[in-house]
């Protein structure tokens, strides 16, 4: 775990509140499609995929997922331009599937309160920096877990 400073990153993404159960079908689909749209745009992905969320998930989430990009997508029906916030933030990595995200989660949210610190906002995200299409193997995925503080 350690503290950067990331800047701020326009962004490519489909935002949805939905049931927590379904966050895995929505994921299967939104990725593709906002591909779709920043190459029928001209734009290019410049980063790793990536979940942000705005609010802590209960039985719903408020989730909003996409790709940076290196311009601003103009919005199409559900496809919105948007950004991750520059900020001073707290990052670890998580090693494994993705049904061990919570325990990394809580151990980073820990790490934080240790260093006197608390989230600066109610976005935090995660960024996936493996393919399982390419990677198979969810004990090799490694996923990027952000929290600003302030």
């Amino acid at each position: 775990m350690e503290f950067v400073d990331l800047p701020e990153q326009t962004t490519a993404t489909r935002r949805a509140l939905l049931p927590t159960a379904e966050l895995p079908a929505f994921f299967a689909a939104v990725y593709a499609d906002v591909m779709a749209a920043v190459v029928a745009q001209g734009l290019t992905a410049i980063g790793e995929p990536f979940a942000a969320y705005h609010g802590m998930p209960g039985e719903t989430v408020d989730v909003e997922a996409g790709m940076p990009v290196d311009g601003v997508l103009a919005d199409t029906d559900d496809i919105r331009a948007s950004t991750l916030p520059a900020c001073r933030a707290a990052v670890a990595i998580h090693v494994g599937p993705f049904e061990g995200l919570a325990d990394t989660w809580g151990e980073l949210m820990a790490w934080v309160g240790a260093q006197d610190l608390s989230p600066s906002g109610p976005v935090f995200w995660e960024s996936y920096l493996t393919d399982p299409e390419a990677q198979p193997d969810p004990s090799t995925w490694r996923t990027r877990l952000v929290i600003p503080v302030g």
